[in-house]
């Protein structure tokens, strides 16, 4: 079961599923009738849903193969909690978690700010806007040199170095991808969750020739690969957690970021063919 979870919808995917359809999907109806924006978040959902129950039903009959053991319960008689009971259990709970997985996420994090945040570029001089110049210093950051060094591995799924950048970002958690992208875009933290300002940034963005640099179909892309792929550092460490192993988080990282980019792959090629690029 913790090997499919990660795959539903949570509330971290819902910023960038805002960010991502508000600013490469027209405001539109299809048939006139249904906004295609609404379309699109409800097909996340549902297509979520589908990714779930197929790689359980695969994993079920490959890697994690066994037999079938009937569950079988027996039900004490109910009673009120006890308070003291309650605070005892929350407490030694919580203190587990952060013993075990909190260690895990600790490092992680440290890890992840030191790739965004040095070299350090000093202060920002007089005449030059912060914002711009902390932009400026993510670009060469150790995250923004990976970035760029991964760039040709995840073109032929439309991406950029930039959305490289915020795919290393979003490991802490997803919705980090949203913040990162702000920085790179040198627009600072977005105000709210919709993040106006930077979807305006992402629609305007151009290539070298004038063509936009994201389409829709890049969008989707980008869309299918964050309903797929495990980016969250606290996942992997509550099943390193309850597993006693990093086995299995290792593995659902692999099969979760491989799937991702198939099916990205699939999309974006798929759709170029199709004339959609």
């Amino acid at each position: 079961t913790m090997l499919v979870i990660p795959l539903m919808t949570c509330s971290a995917r819902l910023p960038v599923y805002t960010l991502i359809i508000g600013a490469l999907f027209p405001p539109s109806k299809a048939f006139g009738l249904l906004p295609v924006q609404g379309l699109l978040m409800v097909g996340m959902y549902v297509f979520a849903m589908a990714m779930t129950l197929g790689s359980a039903a695969v994993l079920g009959r490959t890697t994690v193969k066994g037999r079938r053991i009937p569950l079988i319960l027996e039900l004490p008689p109910y009673r009120f909690p006890n308070l003291r009971s309650i605070l005892r259990s929350m407490f030694e709970r919580s203190l587990a978690f952060l013993k075990e997985a909190g260690s895990v996420i600790l490092v992680c994090t440290i890890a992840l700010w030191a790739l965004l945040y040095f070299p350090r570029a000093g202060e920002a001089p007089p005449n030059v806007d912060p914002v711009v110049h902390q932009a400026e210093a993510l670009e060469n950051s150790y995250a923004g040199r990976i970035g760029k060094g991964m760039e040709p591995a995840i073109k032929p799924l439309g991406f950029d170095w930039k959305i490289g950048v915020g795919l290393i970002g979003s490991f802490a958690a997803r919705e980090v991808f949203v913040s990162t992208m702000a920085l790179v875009y040198g627009v600072g933290e977005p105000e709210d969750e919709e993040a106006k300002p930077l979807r305006e940034k992402i629609r305007a963005e151009t290539k070298a020739d004038g063509k936009p640099a994201y389409t829709p179909l890049v969008g989707f892309s980008l869309l299918i690969f964050f309903a797929i792929a495990c980016q969250c550092m606290s996942t992997l460490a509550v099943v390193r957690r309850e597993t006693r192993t990093w086995r299995w988080p290792l593995f659902m990282f692999a099969y979760m970021t491989v799937l991702a980019y198939v099916f990205s792959f699939a999309v974006y090629q798929g759709g170029k063919l199709l004339g959609f690029g």
